[in-house]
């Protein structure tokens, strides 16, 4: 072999080299590109992408950007009696709930429904439990923090929610793992939700779930109703005008043949709300 010529394995060498000084990321921008290119020649599905996507962007977000606003959280109160609280979570049908001090204003503890179900079904389905006897130790975290570590803290501990606190250490709202996972995989729906383009969710033959913010057209022609839409243009406003005010969670009204309880809701607005078809016996004599 002519020592004056670089063998085939150096040249093959620094061919490796220059296609790794070109191809080889440089930042983060440049991954996501380079991964995109790989969807574009179908190397990765669309979902794939998105994932992979979804994965890198979180090692850049913070729980100030996905917080459930203290304003939307259900919380249980330490004051409630065991009724109110069996009631809350019957209706809501979440599966934790921060339990807060009125007096101090702070998160003492959270509450796992299947706690209370099984304190419930030790006393023979009487409701003469100690909540204090159920709490599980609140998760504190800094608006600050990194979902990355959040996740990885979350699989650690084996633990589901965080309480966001603010600066001056007030409690923000929450965030779930569900939340973080979210950011990765997309949204992630159960049963209880309602989708944004169909806020009117059927429990069964009489019994409905609906959306503060649905439109009283929709309303109208789903259930044969004539409201007036010209005053009000959710159903939301106009179950308060009939209200008189703004009710609180658990508060009930009836409308001619429906009858609407509050689901949830806080001290400016009506988020959800749940409706019965009543019996006409039973609904105004004029319908």
């Amino acid at each position: 072999m002519n020592e004056g010529q670089p063998s085939r394995t150096k040249r093959f060498s620094w061919a490796q080299k220059l296609s790794k000084l070109f191809l080889e990321p440089q930042d983060q921008d440049q991954l996501i590109d380079l991964i995109r290119s790989a969807s574009e020649r179908h190397i990765l599905d669309s979902e794939a992408l998105a994932i992979v996507e979804g994965a890198l962007n979180v090692a850049q977000m913070q729980a100030r950007d996905i917080i459930i606003p203290r304003s939307q959280v259900v919380m249980v109160s330490r004051n409630a009696t065991p009724d109110e609280i069996v009631k809350l979570v019957t209706e809501t049908a979440h599966s934790r709930f921060p339990v807060i001090d009125d007096d101090r204003d702070d998160v003492i503890g959270i509450l796992l429904a299947k706690d209370l179900l099984a304190a419930v079904a030790m006393a023979g389905g009487a409701f003469n439990f100690d909540l204090k006897d159920l709490l599980r130790p609140a998760v504190f975290i800094p608006e600050s923090k990194r979902l990355n570590v959040l996740l990885r803290e979350f699989r650690a501990r084996r633990n589901h929610m965080a309480i966001v606190v603010d600066e001056y250490g007030g409690v923000a709202g929450m965030v779930t793992i569900e939340n973080v996972l979210e950011q990765i995989v997309g949204e992630i729906e159960d049963e209880h939700d309602i989708d944004d383009d169909a806020p009117i969710l059927q429990h069964n033959e009489t019994t409905y779930a609906i959306k503060a913010l649905a439109t009283v057209e929709d309303f109208n022609e789903r259930f044969d109703a004539d409201w007036n839409d010209e005053d009000f243009d959710t159903v939301g406003g106009y179950v308060i005008n009939q209200f008189g005010h703004l009710p609180q969670r658990g508060e009930t009204v009836t409308i001619r043949r429906f009858k609407f309880t509050v689901i949830r809701a806080d001290n400016r607005r009506v988020h959800l709300l749940e409706m019965v078809i009543l019996p006409k016996f039973e609904s105004d004599p004029d319908q």
